[in-house]
């Protein structure tokens, strides 16, 4: 369950700025469930109302938020990981099916993971602990983790912030209609993402039968 809630993201933005940014974006790239990609998106959409936010600087907060969370959070996967996942996962969602789609994945993307997972929910706060807790060569995760980060920065945050501009420059009759667009757009891609990973654990639990113990990385 996300700690904040969509109405106290504004005040944050509006109080903290830059700083907000990447300190929400930051911790959920550590592994804490928070709303990072939409703090980024309204932040986009603040600084497309208001000339006293710099879109640029948005984008800068949550790339260096990103890379700074990601790299804590890898740091407590390789050291702590794999015991807290056995013990706790299921609080966080880590089913032991899903534990075992990391392991597959890591196995034989690696970084591509670390990469693509910037624009996964589940992944985005995730993918740099798991990268941690499957021994990921640490230089091999910095360049896919920062690449990732101001690709996912950059998407979100221009795209936010023109988004931005069309809606408050776009009749009002014809705001909603934009806005269902936007949301329906969003809505399909996380269920066809959802599709996609139900099929990839079958072929995870296949490669990796039996307890999740017999397949710690060492």
């Amino acid at each position: 369950m996300a700690i904040f809630t969509h109405a106290d993201l504004q005040p944050i933005i509006t109080q903290y700025g830059y700083w907000g940014v990447g300190v929400i974006v930051g911790l959920e790239s550590m592994g804490i469930p928070l709303p990072g990609e939409t703090v980024l998106v309204l932040a986009a959409v603040y600084a497309a109302a208001n000339q006293d936010m710099n879109i640029a600087l948005v984008v800068a907060a949550a790339s260096i938020g990103s890379i700074i969370g990601d790299n804590l959070g890898y740091s407590i996967g390789r050291r702590y990981g794999y015991p807290l996942l056995l013990r706790h996962g299921k609080k966080i969602n880590m089913s032991e099916d899903r534990i075992k789609l990391g392991q597959y994945l890591f196995m034989h993307y690696g970084g591509k993971i670390v990469f693509v997972g910037r624009f996964i929910a589940l992944l985005r706060i995730l993918a740099a602990f798991l990268a941690g807790v499957n021994k990921m060569p640490w230089l091999s995760f910095l360049f896919a983790n920062a690449t990732g980060a101001i690709l996912w920065a950059s998407v979100f945050g221009f795209g936010g912030y023109v988004f931005g501009e069309l809606l408050f420059k776009v009749h009002s009759a014809w705001a909603p209609l934009v806005l269902g667009f936007a949301i329906a757009g969003f809505f399909g891609v996380g269920y066809l993402l959802h599709r996609y990973e139900k099929q990839l654990i079958i072929r995870a639990k296949k490669e990796l039968p039996g307890p999740l113990e017999s397949y710690q990385v060492k």
